[in-house]
């Protein structure tokens, strides 16, 4: 029987060869949020793996967005440049489709790079500035409370949004997702425990969800239409009394009414607090609920580690797609390696054709052009 993982998918108007999907994962060696020969060396391999598309990481709209001062950004001609750059150079070796994803860290932003304590730095400090958030909670009790944006800031918080999408589409990026999980600023909109807003955007779930689907409608207006815009989300705190799966389920059907294009489903990330029942595909459940609801494409990540695992999941139909972010810097050949165990086949640069196992004659296949 065909693999399904190695079946092709349509996303939009975007082909993709199969069903894996290379996760946006943050390297945190940007330089005023210019990419540099790190995420060339980094991305070129990515590109290289067989994977159906590869994410860029979280990218920050505006310099505050950023989680940390590592982070890459894409707001001025300097970030647009630097990561044209890198385009260019995985561009042409690889012609895995690349997608961005944009985002803004709110109360999570202004951060040590994680090898280094990944402590929050306060705005006075060196490489530390004032963070902005829906309301003055702060992510962890040892953090300071950040600034709840006004009228203004939300303003500019979209029009950032938009403005890189644009800068996005002149670089060719096959697809945008917007970064609305791990207890980022459009997840700190939809959680009522990081929102206390007493106006149109707090309280009920359609004023929480009101920013986000702004923000989304932004960045479609903008985007090529015949591209994909996504999104990924947390569906669930993990903390009782917070975001839940119920409320992702509706977050879910309303982006896919805005022209949504996919929805990655991750979880947690919001709240200290938070309990999870870690395990190997411990999301797919949240995965399985969200694509029951709606009809574009789910993506399921989280501890997807082993081939057959993966084949199950959207053999089943408990997601379309399936993302890897650990497990494929661990073995940046894991789409490979599947290929070969469920006997399917993925494209190959012919530089490394020679190198195909003599028991899996029909694993590779050239790429075109």
């Amino acid at each position: 029987m065909a693999s399904v993982l190695f079946s092709p998918l349509r996303v939009g108007s975007l082909e993709l060869a199969n069903r894996i999907v290379i996760a946006p994962m943050c390297q945190y060696s940007a330089v005023d949020g210019c990419m540099n020969d790190w995420h060339l060396i980094h991305l070129g391999q990515l590109a290289l793996s067989g994977a159906g598309i590869l994410t860029i990481e979280a990218t920050a709209v505006v310099p505050e967005g950023r989680i940390s001062y590592g982070d890459t950004g894409l707001w001025d001609d300097a970030t647009e440049a630097a990561m044209g750059r890198v385009l260019e150079g995985v561009r042409r070796w690889s012609d895995m489709p690349i997608a961005l994803q944009l985002g803004h860290a709110g109360r999570k932003a202004s951060r040590e790079k994680p090898w280094l304590g990944g402590q929050q730095i306060a705005a006075d400090h060196s490489n530390g500035w004032a963070t902005v958030a829906p309301s003055a909670v702060p992510a962890d009790p040892r953090d300071g409370a950040p600034q709840a944006l006004d009228a203004a800031g939300l303003a500019r918080v979209r029009e950032g949004f938009a403005a890189a999408a644009v800068r996005a589409a002149r670089l060719g990026i096959d697809a945008v997702q917007l970064h609305g999980a791990h207890g980022y600023l459009l997840h700190q909109f939809l959680s009522p425990i990081s929102n206390q807003r007493t106006d149109e955007y707090g309280g009920s779930l359609e004023n929480r969800m009101r920013f986000p689907l702004e923000v989304f409608d932004a960045v479609r207006a903008v985007f090529p239409a015949e591209r994909p815009v996504t999104v990924r989300i947390s569906a669930t705190d993990w903390v009782p009394g917070g975001w839940d799966i119920d409320e992702a389920v509706e977050f879910s059907k309303a982006l896919e009414a805005h022209g949504c294009g996919a929805v990655h489903v991750s979880s947690g990330g919001l709240d200290p607090r938070q309990n999870i029942p870690m395990g190997p595909g411990y999301q797919v459940p949240l995965a399985r609920a969200v694509k029951q609801a709606v009809s574009v494409p789910v993506v399921a990540v989280g501890l997807i580690r082993d081939f057959e695992q993966a084949e199950a999941i959207v053999g089943t139909g408990d997601a379309d797609l399936v993302a890897l972010a650990r497990a494929i810097l661990y073995d940046p050949r894991w789409p490979w390696h599947a290929a070969a165990h469920l006997g399917a086949s993925v494209t190959a640069a012919d530089q490394y054709l020679r190198c195909q196992p003599s028991q899996h004659r029909d694993l590779f296949k050239r790429r075109e052009g």
